[in-house]
C-alpha cells in the first residue's frame, strides 16, 4: 500500500487547480502582485514561516541553504510555530495540504523545509499511535 502525499508545495504564481485539498500561504510577507481577494487559500500560516531575522540572513543564497534549513527547524519547534506545526500535521489526516509560496526557488524554499518537517512529524505520529 502506496501511502498519499500528505503535503504539497507550490508556488502561488502557478497553476495548481489539479490539487484539491487545503490550501496554506505559509510565507511571512504577502506575494507580491497577487490582491488578498485573487488568491485562493484556506488560510495564511504566518506562524510557520521563518523569522524576518532568518529570512534576511538567508538571502535565498543557495549555499546558506543547510544552514538555513537547521536553524527553521529549531525555529518550527519553537512558540507559536510548534502549535501551528500541529494543527497542519492534524489537517493533513483529513485532506491533503497544499503549502504555497511566492519563491521562485522551491527546492532552496522555507516551503521545501517545512514540508520535510511536517511530513517527519505525521510519520513520527502515526508510529506512536
Amino acid at each position: 500500500m502506496t501511502a498519499v502525499p500528505a503535503f504539497h508545495v507550490r508556488r502561488v504564481y502557478e497553476d495548481s487547480e489539479d490539487l484539491n485539498g487545503y490550501r496554506v500561504l505559509v510565507d511571512r510577507l504577502w506575494p507580491r502582485g497577487i490582491k488578498k481577494s485573487e488568491l485562493a487559500i484556506d488560510e495564511w500560516a504566518k506562524d510557520v514561516a521563518p523569522s524576518t531575522e532568518l529570512r534576511r540572513w538567508y538571502g535565498h543564497d543557495p549555499d546558506r541553504f543547510d544552514d538555513f534549513a537547521r536553524r527553521y527547524r529549531v525555529e518550527l519547534g519553537t512558540g507559536s510555530a510548534v502549535d501551528a506545526v500541529a494543527d497542519l500535521v492534524a489537517r493533513s489526516r483529513r485532506t491533503v495540504v497544499i503549502l504555497l509560496t511566492a519563491t521562485r526557488d522551491i527546492e532552496h524554499s522555507g516551503a521545501t523545509v517545512l514540508e520535510d518537517h511536517l511530513a517527519r512529524k505525521l510519520r513520527t505520529k502515526r508510529r506512536v499511535h
